[in-house]
């Protein structure tokens, strides 16, 4: 069975929630990732080869580093595992790692091995060159027994384990194997980003990720439209025993493929800068997802989000739960009904996320116990101070404290899906209490937007945002409509217009 629908945002943002407790074992290919910027003004004289006039450099970890790299800021706990050189290479990813909090201790620097680096020379942000510093090689005897210890005592605090092969080496003659069978033994899942056309070296790994022209190569033949992708990951799993395929397509999204069934899941249109590490931060998502009790189609669309947010990035990138979260409320629509109706929690994260973007963020508040024109008046010209909105609610138990025992007459649940539907609110809150301070206090909106009845030293947390920077605005109301008269005339048996 093949389902093209997206799961609801409700368990996504839950197991985003939930990211912080995880804890990731990544084992593989760790790799320095350098980027030399500078501009072109002429040619050698002594080639006809342009000369790059060097204007500052970067370096970054890359292949599972990159992974580790975008566990550790989406928030949760990364355990890396490797073997690598004893040079410069070596020594900064060391540092940088340890620089992010990460326990190195099962990260082995051995003489006699050379930590591959990658070197990308660029010109008015475009790369003119790459310069590749590696030797592919396995793992002598002692270097494997020593990764093998140090796999399984981490084991034992992790989770999940990711296995990210880059094909310089350290999975290489059966270690990929070993310690798969290791994880399937502690009852531990085990994802693996794979290299190669030859996938027997991950048989019975929990899941693979490949894209799409690997999943081709992987069973010979190119691979294109849904019915051959979902064809070609079921031969995988039928001859490697894998539980389901995740299949990453570019612009087109990713498909989610098991024994019986297969979900694919488009992608969000965005402007691609840089594809360099995507498939890492699409790895290190879907793992913490799974981690935090997402199934693997819920995994996949959180997955899918990332990876839309860091191709908009240049250079080997990392996202946050804040981008995080703004993708996804993004690929849901923000006002399509009970999708922009958060909790405080995501509410923030998703404020943050807006900020972060550069958007002004306006917050209004109130009982909306029956919608009328007043209120639809209210919202739009909140929204015309704003590029986001963000509606608290007050729930049932707090209209009842105000407006006594026979409100409210619709309860929280349809007052905020009716209101989630308009198109000049962008995310609804219900809020327990009696005012909105505490909201207000979490979400700090840049605008805090109230009708013309009120005055600004009388708004619930006017003080609040005009101390973070922002500013109270006070809008006029349509005369003649409110709640309290419209419940009037229909309990009088008239029309409300």
């Amino acid at each position: 069975m093949i389902k093209h629908n997206p799961p609801s945002p409700e368990p996504l943002h839950r197991a985003i929630a939930r990211f912080g407790q995880a804890t990731v074992l990544v084992v593989g290919d760790f790799i320095l990732d350098r980027f030399v910027n500078g501009v072109i003004e002429r040619i050698s004289p002594e080639a006809p080869i342009p000369v790059l006039h060097g204007r500052g450099e970067t370096s970054t970890m890359g292949g599972a580093g990159n992974v580790v790299a975008n566990i550790v800021s989406l928030g949760a706990s990364a355990v890396p595992v490797s073997v690598i050189g004893t040079d410069a290479a070596g020594d900064n990813l060391v540092r940088m790692l340890r620089e992010l909090g990460a326990d190195t201790v099962g990260l082995a620097q051995e003489r006699g091995r050379m930590t591959s680096s990658k070197s990308r020379f660029s010109a008015l942000n475009q790369q003119v060159l790459r310069f590749d510093e590696e030797e592919i090689k396995p793992l002598g005897a002692a270097e494997r027994a020593g990764l093998i210890q140090h796999f399984r005592a981490a084991l034992t605090r992790a989770d999940i384990v990711i296995l990210s092969d880059y094909g310089k080496g350290i999975l290489l003659d059966g270690v990929a194997g070993d310690l798969i069978a290791i994880c399937r033994e502690a009852g531990k899942p085990v994802l693996v980003d794979p290299k190669g056309r030859d996938y027997v070296r991950y048989a019975g790994a929990t899941a693979i990720t490949p894209n799409r022209k690997e999943l081709g190569e992987a069973v010979g033949h190119a691979v294109f439209a849904d019915d051959e992708i979902v064809a070609a990951a079921r031969q995988l799993i039928s001859a490697h025993g894998f539980d389901f395929v995740v299949a990453t397509r570019s612009e087109k999204g990713m498909s989610v493929v098991g024994p019986t069934e297969a979900r694919h899941i488009a992608t969000q249109a965005r402007e691609v800068f840089d594809v360099s590490g995507a498939g890492d931060t699409v790895i290190a998502s879907f793992a913490l997802a799974l981690a935090a009790g997402a199934d693997p189609v819920a995994a996949a669309s959180i997955a899918n989000a990332a990876g839309g947010v860091v191709v908009g990035k240049r250079g080997t990138a990392r996202l946050t739960v804040e981008e995080l979260t703004g993708a996804l409320f993004r690929s849901h629509g923000p006002t399509a009904h009970k999708d922009a109706i958060l909790d405080a929690t995501s509410a923030a994260r998703m404020v943050a996320a807006w900020k972060e973007e550069g958007l002004s963020v306006g917050f209004t508040n109130g009982c909306f116990d029956i919608l009328h024109a007043g209120h639809v008046s209210l919202l739009h010209a909140a929204r015309s101070q704003c590029d986001r909105l963000v509606l608290g609610l007050n729930s049932d138990a707090s209209v009842r404290r105000l407006k006594g025992a026979g409100r409210p007459v619709n309860d929280q649940h349809d007052r905020a899906c009716v209101l989630a539907a308009l198109a000049s609110v962008d995310a609804v809150v219900v809020f327990e209490e009696d005012t909105p301070l505490a909201l207000i206090e979490v979400l700090l909106p840049d605008i805090l937007v109230k009708g013309a009845d009120y005055t600004i030293d009388t708004v619930v947390g006017a003080d609040v945002v005009k101390k973070a920077g922002g500013r109270v605005v006070l809008v006029d109301l349509v005369a003649g409509k409110s709640t309290t008269s419209t419940i009037g005339k229909l309990r009088a048996g008239g029309t409300t217009n």
